[in-house]
């Protein structure tokens, strides 16, 4: 089924918060106090990194404290050359526009606030789709209660609840922000983990206790909406724990569970477990994780266990302005398609005829080099890389060499 797109005014809605909320509360809206001057010579970049998308900020108005507006663009390009699981040879080229999105995040009356995140472009062109601009979905939509600042924190050092619509953060690359990757898609095996065709809807509960910090959550896993789903179906419960153990190394460990109702609609696997370990130092680092899990039997040839691993070491070149990026991901199953590589795109439409048994497989190996440039910072960047695939599928192997670039911005 084709979404439609249409035209919305929330943003204009959102903008006016600031003014009408405290009017509706009947009292005089209190401004802002004046930004304070920096030169900066005309930087623009020292401008972007300053948030110029703060439009309002008084923590002492009871009503309304904060309200930030922000976006994030993200277009890139790729060039295939692979072979399918008959042994012929293929090449097509693809451009999308990965992610346009709108954000804003409110903070009010005190102990609450609200992050909301729109896509506003529907680019299918790689899967054979139309290009459609605006309004699309919601990306999330999370509205937290600060039960620290309200109650108090108790052994903890933070302490909030949040119910919304969430991206399930499952391995660390998934934690990591789109505007923070260090590749131009992340790896096969989180997309797989966190179901990168869905966004849930649930409640968490996140708490922060010196070196540790963790959320606990519990979602629905009904997938009909493109807001904030129902309680309709199966649930699903997850955690997430993150020990900072030295100032070098962190290690994070991301567990879900769907019961028997909820199998199948959401995530497209029954239980996952990963384990994630980042080390840092001076100009280099390295990302790994490992995870295993069992597929939901919907389907013949796709159910059973899957297990994993992805190995991310970087380095910058120059400090802060260019990065070294390699990857290596294994992924295997038990059952003769049981792992899946990515949509983006050995498995996206190619020339009549060619087989690559959508993405499907038993086995799938990949090798990245990219170079990241960093214009300022995440905030304007320029990304390349190129990939090398393996796919051990039931009639056949797909090999396939993806050449990627990619320019990102926000604010």
């Amino acid at each position: 089924m084709t979404r439609k797109s249409y035209p919305l005014p929330l943003g204009a809605c959102l903008a006016c918060l600031a003014g009408i909320l405290p009017a509706i509360a009947g009292t005089e809206p209190v401004a802002p106090a004046p930004a304070a001057k920096t030169s900066n010579s005309g930087d623009w970049c020292e401008w972007l990194q300053s948030k110029p998308g703060t439009l309002y900020k008084n923590p002492e108005n009871p009503f309304l404290q904060y309200f930030q507006v922000g976006g994030r663009f993200q277009y890139q390009a790729a060039y295939v050359d692979g072979e399918d699981v008959n042994g012929r040879d293929f090449n097509d080229t693809y451009d999308d526009y990965r992610r346009v999105r709108l954000e804003t995040k409110i903070e009010f009356l005190q102990y609450f606030a609200a992050n909301i995140k729109l896509n506003m472009v529907n680019d299918g062109r790689p899967a054979g789709n139309d290009l459609d601009w605006g309004y699309d979905t919601f990306d999330e939509a999370i509205f937290t209660f600060d039960i620290g600042k309200a109650f108090g924190t108790g052994p903890f050092d933070e302490l909030k609840l949040n119910y919304g619509r969430f991206k399930v953060n499952m391995t660390e690359e998934v934690h990591m922000s789109s505007k923070d990757i260090l590749t131009v898609e992340r790896s096969a095996l989180a997309n797989k983990l966190y179901g990168v065709n869905n966004r849930a809807s649930g409640v968490t509960l996140d708490a922060v206790m010196g070196k540790w910090s963790g959320t606990l959550g519990v979602f629905t896993s009904e997938d009909d909406s493109e807001f904030i789903g129902g309680w309709n179906d199966g649930v699903a419960t997850y955690l997430s724990l993150r020990h900072q153990t030295t100032d070098e190394w962190m290690f994070v460990l991301d567990a879900m569970n769907l019961d028997e109702g909820g199998r199948d609609n959401n995530l497209g696997y029954d239980w996952a477990l990963a384990l994630s370990a980042v080390y840092t130092r001076d100009r280099y680092g390295v990302l790994s994780t490992i995870a295993a899990g069992e597929n939901s039997p919907s389907t013949p040839n796709r159910g059973g266990s899957f297990h994993g691993v992805v190995v991310m070491p970087w380095y910058w070149i120059v400090e802060n302005r260019l990065q070294a990026v390699l990857q290596y991901q294994y992924a295997g199953s038990n059952e003769s398609e049981g792992i899946r590589t990515n949509s983006r795109y050995v498995r996206s439409v190619h020339s009549p005829g060619v087989n690559v048994n959508s993405g499907r497989g038993d086995e799938l190996h990949t090798l990245y080099l990219g170079l990241n440039y960093h214009i300022c910072g995440h905030n304007a960047k320029i990304m390349g890389g190129v990939e090398y695939a393996s796919l051990a599928a039931p009639t056949g192997d797909v090999n396939a060499l993806t050449y990627l670039l990619a320019v990102r911005g926000y604010f």
